[in-house]
């Protein structure tokens, strides 16, 4: 699988061909959020007057105009039959003493939506969180607290119809990238409960924190909504977790940043990702899935189909092909005003023949 990383604003995708990709997964910075404001002050100076001048509505619609220009090329890089999917959260801010939410999720359905895009059902992520404090404002006193945000939004979007199969190679690819029963009932429904991420930089020049999302949300999506050879392609590649996930779905990925002194950090960041650990979510989803089947047949509950690929027992006849591979390694190949890299796989060898500790790097450099 490739995987590229431009370091170009993602207004303009040049490089990119209409129609090739396959699905977008991504998590742009957040309108009115206000460590944003500089980055997206950039883009365009009048977001940066409004702000000074104490206009907020017109700065949040500034905002998301150059985050337009962003859905308006995933649409046309975008195959027909492919996904859209954003995290996005609402902001809220106190600007000259006026304390407001600014809904990001509804803008950019708006938006998507005037392009032709189809929305469909979104999820609602709950960000675990330990605050004690759950409210803003005025403590116990009535009528002076506003609640505390403790979820985002995921933005579920499809370019036309569904996804045409017509050869057999790719509905073969199709059952080969298959999932368990079990882990459709959850990925599927419209509340995911996942931790969220520290959002501190040691080594960044440029920011002191960061947007980024959990592995987990990348890697569910990219599973629901794409298959294995598939391209992903996300237009704020931020620290790359899109593209790790990818790789461990075994997925082609293409990323933008705007940010170029963020290169250096982001290779490091790939270079020093632990092969063991990318290798235990395949691993875990495996054991996961044969605790669930034992658990059933404990209970005298049927398991009617069997998966040989997987030597394990599994709940529909969609499942009897899915198949998991280990990643190898992945090398650096290319290195100019972008970063490019393939990985390889262990396609020959079954989960149980790999001992989960095998030592190694997710991105190693052949000499």
């Amino acid at each position: 699988m490739k995987h590229t990383i431009y370091f170009n604003a993602a207004q303009k995708m040049s490089e990119l061909q209409e129609k090739s990709i396959d699905i977008v997964v991504t998590s742009p910075p957040y309108p009115m959020i206000e460590m944003w404001d500089e980055i997206m002050g950039n883009q365009n100076p009048e977001i940066r007057t409004a702000l000074e001048s104490n206009k907020p509505r017109m700065a949040f619609e500034l905002m998301h105009q150059e985050l337009d220009k962003v859905w308006s090329e995933c649409w046309r890089v975008l195959k027909d039959g492919s996904f859209l999917c954003i995290n996005i959260g609402d902001a809220t801010r106190n600007i000259n003493g006026e304390f407001s939410l600014y809904n990001n999720n509804a803008r950019i359905i708006l938006a998507c939506e005037k392009l032709g895009f189809t929305n469909l059902p979104n999820i609602l992520w709950r960000k675990a969180t330990n605050a004690p404090n759950k409210f803003m404002g005025s403590g116990m006193l009535p009528c002076g607290a506003y609640v505390t945000l403790e979820h985002e939004w995921i933005l579920i979007f499809r370019k036309g119809g569904k996804r045409v199969y017509k050869t057999a190679t790719e509905k073969g690819a199709r059952r080969d990238s298959s999932f368990f029963w079990e882990e459709r009932n959850i990925w599927f429904s419209d509340v995911w409960e996942i931790k969220g991420v520290k959002q501190t930089i040691d080594k960044a020049p440029s920011r002191e924190r960061n947007a980024s999302y959990p592995l987990e949300l990348p890697y569910r999506l990219i599973n629901m909504y794409s298959q294995k050879g598939d391209i992903v392609l996300d237009p704020f590649m931020g620290f790359g977790t899109t593209a790790i996930a990818a790789i461990i779905c075994e997925r082609n990925s293409v990323g933008y940043e705007i940010d170029r002194q963020l290169k250096p950090l982001l290779k490091s960041i790939i270079e020093s990702v632990d092969v063991i650990k990318a290798n235990s979510i395949i691993y875990d989803r495996y054991v996961k899935h044969l605790s669930f089947v034992e658990e059933r047949l404990k209970l005298k509950k049927e398991v009617k189909y069997n998966n040989s690929f997987l030597d394990c027992r599994v709940m529909t006849g969609q499942e009897t092909e899915l198949t998991f591979h280990y990643i190898d390694e992945v090398n650096l190949t290319a290195e100019s005003d972008y970063l490019e890299f393939d990985s390889f796989y262990l396609t020959n060898r079954k989960l149980q023949d790999i001992p989960i500790a095998e030592k190694g790097t997710l991105f190693i450099m052949r000499s």
